[in-house]
């Protein structure tokens, strides 16, 4: 009995899948009819977008987009592009460009003027959350936190942006035991064109980020690799190793960021001997130059312009003494006395590059006047404009081809 009721319940339980199947595809459909698709990924393994979550305009503007059917506000923010052009930081508004939705979910902005020519950091802003492009590939890390990235083609960028018809060199990224300090440290290397194969040694700059960023941060978005390889190319720049190591140390009580004695200690003691022991390298102070940015340039006032022995030639950028008040210089002093003596005597270059509207300009004078104290003769660059990567990438452009000639 019970098999006769199977095979009777069996047809009709087949009959009814057949009858769902199509009320179900009809209901879909009638669905489909009354709600606008969605910009989220169909199917079981969605492919790329179908929008462009940055695009740059014909007339140079860019449009920004980002799938979020559930937000109630979303932004894009750039701090890189606040300094370029006005995006919404106006006294009374609020930071960022406002986005728009549509019907599918999809918010958009469009910037109100051309991006010039360059490189920048951007998020998006969704519903107070920092969000980084979930459709990017290029991204830039700060000492906490992740940018995403996106560059704007035109001549004016032409000499930071990859280029096809040059030759390129490679970056890696290497982790060191510094004795200095009792951990593993991470640095950046840029190696030239030619360096997998041609045997050669090489001349080395140290390159040191600022506060906000990270070991990274030089060639994510700072494109110092490219700038290089361009460079070189024209034979504009001796072909050189480029080291970018962290700039940040851990924290300890009593540390100072600007006067970070454990980054010099790790600077000279450990990665120094590091990248002469495990890459070609002319392993000498005619042969060694040290530049950084913000930070970067408070390291290498105290840790490259106070070791001659160690350093030929040394750059700075967007950083002075005086930062803290008068005393900064006098201490500074003091503590350097002989070793800026023995710079003025020794350095075959010292470059110093502030932009106008920098809030830290008023450091220049200061320490110029330490240089003429000391008799130490050097480049000064005045340019337009702030505390920005669009001015840090141009003073690298400058400072390198000065460099081991």
């Amino acid at each position: 009995m019970t098999h006769n009721l199977v095979r009777i319940a069996a047809p009709l339980a087949i009959a009814a899948l057949g009858l769902a199947a199509p009320m179900a595809a009809q209901a879909q459909q009638g669905q489909d009819q009354t709600a606008p698709a969605s910009c989220l990924p169909q199917g079981f393994f969605p492919g790329p977008a179908t929008y462009k979550s940055v695009e740059q305009l014909p007339d140079g503007r860019v449009t920004f987009r980002i799938c979020a059917p559930a937000a109630h506000q979303a932004r894009v923010t750039s701090n890189d592009i606040d300094q370029a052009i006005p995006m919404g930081m106006q006294p009374g508004t609020q930071r960022g460009l406002a986005m728009t939705k549509d019907e599918t979910g999809l918010w958009s902005a469009t910037t109100a003027v051309p991006v010039p020519a360059d490189t920048y950091r951007f998020n998006f802003e969704i519903d107070g959350a920092r969000v980084p492009d979930p459709q990017g590939t290029t991204f830039s890390h700060e000492r906490v936190g992740t940018n995403s990235t996106f560059e704007t083609k035109g001549p004016e960028g032409e000499f930071q942006t990859w280029r096809q018809d040059v030759a390129h060199g490679a970056v890696s990224r290497v982790d060191y035991w510094s004795s200095a300090l009792g951990g593993k440290r991470q640095a950046y290397v840029y190696t030239p064109p030619g360096y997998m194969k041609d045997g050669k040694s090489y001349p080395v700059l140290y390159l040191v980020h600022g506060a906000g960023d990270s070991a990274d941060s030089w060639t994510s978005v700072g494109h110092a690799n490219y700038i290089l390889d361009n460079l070189i190319a024209v034979g504009k720049a001796t072909p050189m190793i480029v080291v970018m190591p962290f700039g940040h140390t851990p924290d300890r009580p009593g540390g100072n960021m600007l006067e970070n004695t454990d980054f010099g200690d790790d600077l000279i003691g450990s990665l120094i001997p590091y990248v002469d022991a495990n890459f070609r390298t002319l392993a000498d102070q005619h042969h060694r130059a040290m530049a950084g940015l913000s930070m970067g340039g408070a390291h290498t006032l105290r840790f490259g312009l106070t070791h001659p022995e160690t350093f030929d030639y040394i750059g700075i950028f967007s950083m002075g003494l005086g930062v803290a008040g008068p005393e900064d210089v006098t201490r500074y002093e003091k503590a350097n006395d002989a070793a800026l003596r023995k710079a003025a005597q020794d350095l075959d270059l010292v470059y110093y590059a502030m932009g106008k509207d920098d809030f830290l300009y008023g450091s220049v004078a200061p320490t110029r006047a330490m240089f003429d104290k000391y008799g130490i003769r050097h480049v000064y660059n005045e340019t337009g404009g702030g505390h920005t990567w669009i001015n840090w990438r141009r003073y690298l452009a400058d400072f390198a081809p000065r460099l081991f000639r």
